[in-house]
């Protein structure tokens, strides 16, 4: 713990003694002074904590997991804490996701993912294809979720081992995220809209997946 910024008011309400007798800083500052720092929609209710990062988690970590989360460039906060959600209610191993083009662990992020952030690793490698290769070597089939993919996803899983990766909002996968995958794979639907949100992909993907893995185990 490095320094706690604070309203007068919110320090009384976190009763947690007097200022002197902390082990760590406080810093006594005005709701706008944090705001400046988290950005206006972050919810923060006068107290702002300021710590050293977590330790980087591997890969190798995750070998146990049997259903990971791959995001491609995925930039908005808003669909990465969503999706955050999700993985923990389908009981994913991890979001992993690109260090560049990705968003950090911000307050927008933390309020989209509704106490998921802190539920499940959020890991961010330089290099999303070496990643993938990888999760490879661990035993994860990959697959790339595509509009244009050439098989039904439920009729795409193979194994007991599964990482579904999703592109950005606009793209989809990169080319090199395409070449790089097992097997690319789409979500049919039967109405006139044949595309959906990130999000909304990512939970339906975790859904099939589930019951593949329910099914195979």
């Amino acid at each position: 713990l490095i320094k706690l910024s604070v309203t007068q008011n919110a320090f009384a309400r976190l009763d947690i003694g007097e200022p002197e007798t902390l082990s760590f800083p406080v810093e006594f500052v005005s709701p706008q002074d944090i705001d400046k720092v988290l950005g206006p929609e972050a919810i923060h209710q006068g107290v702002m904590l300021e710590t050293r990062p977590l330790p980087v988690r591997r890969l190798e970590g995750l070998k146990e997991s049997p259903l990971l989360l791959v995001l491609d460039q995925v930039t908005d906060p808003h669909n990465v804490g969503a999706i955050m959600r999700s993985a923990v209610a389908f009981g994913a191993g991890a979001v992993i996701t690109t260090q560049r083009h990705s968003p950090t662990e911000s307050g927008v992020l933390a309020k989209s993912a509704s106490g998921a952030l802190e539920l499940i690793p959020y890991i961010q490698v330089t290099n999303l294809a070496d990643a993938i290769e990888e999760l490879h070597r661990l035993g994860f089939q990959t697959i790339g979720l595509d509009s244009e993919g050439p098989a039904p996803l439920e009729g795409t899983f193979s194994g007991g081992r599964i990482a579904l990766v999703l592109g950005s909002e606009g793209k989809g996968l990169r080319q090199k995220t395409r070449e790089t995958v097992n097997a690319l794979a789409r979500l049919d639907m039967p109405g006139a809209i044949k595309s959906l949100n990130v999000s909304n992909a990512a939970a339906i993907a975790l859904y099939a997946t589930q019951q593949h893995l329910a099914k195979a185990g």
